[in-house]
């Protein structure tokens, strides 16, 4: 059986969740010696100064075109016929932006596509206009043209099975890759000093960016947040109005695991502002290292958290929930499911069973 991995920027993994996935499932078939006689991953060329043609064991195949943005519908279009080309037997695609091309692969190959349809994008307040409808348009041609659905989250489940009448199967993120032994690491002076919140996440409207400022501009507990803050007017504009409170840190990306993790150690509390997609990788990950954690109310939320967390919907009940904090002890429960529910040799199990049943 040949696998191909289509719709992500590739590994090693330097961009988001989907790229943590796909790494993760390279290193389980690795490590488990999984029955598959070329996995191959394809890669954008733009991503990566230096092209190895394998990675953990997996063919790597390169694209010339960008895997974010407009160009993600030929990125995901071409390679996807280049893996028809080559005779794979499975397509993983993660993500639904190439699926413009699933009828005519259905047409002319008998390999079988299991589609990730990540969050249903189609909503998020950023896509305005036609690229809202075509997102909406991929999400039915996705769901129509796929031989197995995947939904990271059971929200995303139920919203497929009441628009489509569709089945999916539901697999999240694994996170215990984000905790490592960090005892023997060298202190960073440039770090934050606890005890503080810490938010996390891409300086997006639907992550309540704007909310979680507003309620830590006069909290009880200092707040670090680590953020894309410039690669937007949106982050800019917040940046500007809050850079200066004395009880907010505004922190640019961290991709350096072992900072990151010093990070998040350190944090009393965790600030969870998504409300769309479905499992999100930030909040998984953050479980495991077992601090409480405080969530914007939303079913997507509250099925990865199993109602366990602490919910807000507003900046003054996100301020309550903060000065509280001593009270919040659902640090050990988020712990308990995150080893039960989001390890990534469970998550491997579940993909490379699906894959090789689809």
């Amino acid at each position: 059986m040949k696998i191909a991995i289509i719709g992500t920027v590739g590994v090693p993994a330097r961009y988001g969740g989907f790229e943590t996935l796909v790494e993760r499932l390279v290193r389980y078939a690795q490590s488990r010696k999984q029955p598959i006689d070329q996995l191959t991953v394809y890669c954008s060329r733009q991503a990566y100064l230096e092209r190895p043609s394998h990675y953990c064991g997996a063919r790597l195949r390169y694209s010339s075109y960008n895997a974010n943005g407009i160009q993600s519908i030929i990125y995901d279009c071409v390679t996807a016929l280049d893996a028809i080309w080559r005779r794979h037997d499975r397509l993983l695609v993660l993500g639904v932006s190439g699926a413009i091309v699933f009828p005519l692969i259905r047409l002319i190959s008998r390999a079988r596509i299991v589609t990730n349809v990540d969050g249903i994008e189609w909503r998020r307040p950023k896509w305005k206009g036609l690229s809202r409808c075509f997102l909406k348009w991929s999400e039915w041609l996705a769901v129509r043209f796929s031989h197995e659905i995947v939904a990271d989250n059971q929200g995303i489940a139920d919203y497929l099975k009441e628009t489509y009448k569709i089945q999916a199967r539901v697999i999240a993120y694994g996170g215990d890759h984000a905790v490592r032994t960090i005892a023997e690491e060298s202190i960073d002076a440039s770090q934050p000093r606890g005890p503080y919140a810490l938010a996390l996440c891409r300086i997006e409207p639907e992550n309540n960016v704007s909310m979680i400022l507003e309620a830590f501009e006069d909290s009880s507990l200092p707040l670090v947040f680590v953020g894309n803050w410039n690669n937007s007017e949106f982050g800019r504009k917040l940046r500007s109005q809050y850079d200066r409170s004395p009880n907010i840190e505004m922190l640019d990306p961290i991709y350096e695991p072992a900072a990151l993790q010093r990070i998040r150690q350190k944090a009393s509390a965790y600030i969870h502002g998504h409300s769309a997609g479905g499992t999100n990788p930030a909040l998984v990950e953050m479980m495991h290292v077992g601090h409480p954690i405080l969530a914007f109310d939303c079913n997507f939320n509250r099925y990865t958290t199993e109602d366990c967390a602490a919910y807000f919907t507003t900046a003054r009940e996100l301020t309550d929930l903060v000065g509280k904090v001593s009270q919040h002890e659902n640090g050990a429960s988020m712990k308990e499911i995150a080893n039960r529910r989001y390890r990534w040799d469970v998550i491997g199990a579940d993909y490379f069973s699906l894959l090789q049943e689809a």
